[in-house]
């Protein structure tokens, strides 16, 4: 019997003997093609076992979507979800009166802008603008330092979230994998409490954002607006006392969100079948991320993220544009959840996904490139000098790549992982018939919104 070695030996000399004895340029060019597609298959395969490992559902097909046992994916939920993530009327906690229903969920987290912020600071009530992708968004001059309601740190995209069993840069928001066992943490009074609940992480974001980012609905305003009979179907089961609620509104929400995945791109289709989808340098650059970089021990699996947390010494948001004090906690990451020291600077690997929709790279958006980020993986010297060398991860070290391999692997980013119909995740309207993500003067001007 021959091995699998000798076997793959032979099959890949029988191509090069064809691949050399090619008479015209397009067979040579098929057969080239021919090995890349070949060698990534078999790259990926003895990676994870199966191409099917980094395939990401259809958004409809609910029963392969991961989902919190305590909260079923249904249509009727995802639609509910749908509508109140774009939801202005909900921003009722507005700090001005001009303020109130003109920002939401999406404020940060808009399609334009591969469901992140399209600026480097996320700012909900208290913003105004939009541009074209997000990018145009200040904060409203009524609004002084001490009431707006912007990110400490880069809005994280909820893109894939359905892959990420715990929420936000430290994984402080999700009771069940990596935070069993942090429970003394969970303190009332804080967003951190909804923990509590037992829900998973983008469960428990959904449901503490809401009052975080000074949202707020009842019964009236759902009779009000048709959100009603939506909560009625969504939640049949639950009682009336309590079905119209900002819990409930978060659990429809963390639903939609688990189905806001990039499942049309370039890698997408060439794992489902077809081979010409990536082009011969999309293709190097991912043999180039699964292989010799070794960008998969981190990235990996159907969102190429992981729930793991690592200190690679990026720089905290700051800059003259940087709004609000950058607090100890913030910049600790997971260690500022976990009061463990042995967690201090580490933050949660983000997936990898419509990186390109975005102009700021890291938990403080100092890299203005995706390319920028692998040149700094690839040097290993880390930027931030509140943050010692015994402190970073020990994946954080050189990894040789010559500038040209930088440029292809940055080549498979930002083409071969970019959905560019993001949009089809958006209503159509709202219930309320207000503009959105956001529904200020300003950003309706911009949006030719009326």
């Amino acid at each position: 019997m021959f091995s699998n070695t000798t076997i793959k030996k032979t099959y890949f000399l029988i191509l090069l003997t064809l691949f050399i004895s090619c008479s015209t340029k397009s067979e040579y060019t098929t057969l080239a093609e021919d090995l890349t597609n070949a060698e990534l298959q078999s790259t990926l395969i003895k990676l994870s076992g199966n191409l099917n490992y980094y395939i990401l559902p259809n958004s409809t097909d609910y029963s392969k979507i991961p989902s919190d046992p305590k909260n079923p994916i249904t249509e009727e939920k995802v639609l509910l979800g749908q509508l109140l993530f774009h939801e202005t009327g909900i921003g009722l906690e507005g700090k001005t009166e001009t303020n109130k229903e003109t920002y939401s969920c999406a404020s940060c987290h808009h399609s334009a802008a591969g469901f992140q912020s399209g600026i480097q600071q996320g700012i909900g009530d208290g913003g105004m603008g939009f541009g074209i992708a997000g990018e145009s968004r200040i904060i409203d001059p009524l609004y002084t330092e001490d009431m707006i309601d912007v990110q400490p740190i880069k809005s994280p995209t909820v893109l894939n979230s359905a892959y990420q069993k715990l929420m936000l840069w430290n994984g402080q928001f999700g009771a069940t994998s990596k935070n069993i066992g942090t429970e003394a943490n969970w303190t009332e009074g804080t967003p951190k409490a909804v923990n509590q609940m037992g829900f998973e992480g983008v469960e428990t974001q959904a449901i503490a954002g809401l009052s975080v980012h000074r949202m707020a609905l009842d019964k009236a305003f759902c009779d009000a607006n048709e959100y009603s009979s939506l909560f009625d179907k969504a939640f049949p089961d639950v009682a009336i006392t309590e079905r119209y609620s900002l819990v409930y509104a978060g659990l429809a929400i963390a639903a939609y969100e688990r189905t806001i995945l990039s499942n049309d791109t370039n890698f997408q289709n060439w794992l489902k079948g077809d081979l010409d989808a990536m082009t011969p340098t999309e293709k190097k650059g991912a043999l180039l991320f699964f292989g010799k970089a070794k960008c998969y021990q981190c990235h990996n699996g159907p969102a190429l993220n992981s729930d793991e947390f690592y200190a690679l010494g990026m720089k905290d948001l700051e800059g003259p544009n940087v709004h609000g004090i950058i607090d100890d906690v913030t910049k600790k990451g997971r260690g500022g959840f976990t009061n463990k020291t042995s967690d201090n600077y580490k933050f949660k690997v983000p997936q990898l996904y419509n990186l390109t929709d975005v102009q700021f790279f890291g938990h403080g958006g100092s890299f203005t490139s995706i390319k920028e980020v692998i040149a700094y993986k690839n040097i290993a010297t880390h930027e931030n000098t509140e943050v010692s060398t015994s402190e970073l991860s020990g994946k954080f070290s050189p990894l040789h790549l010559s500038e040209e391999e930088v440029d292809l692997i940055a080549a498979f980013i930002e083409t071969s992982l970019s959905d560019k119909n993001l949009n089809r995740y958006t209503p159509g309207a709202l219930p309320t018939g207000l503009c959105f993500p956001n529904a200020d003067p300003s950003s309706r001007a911009d949006m030719h919104c009326n």
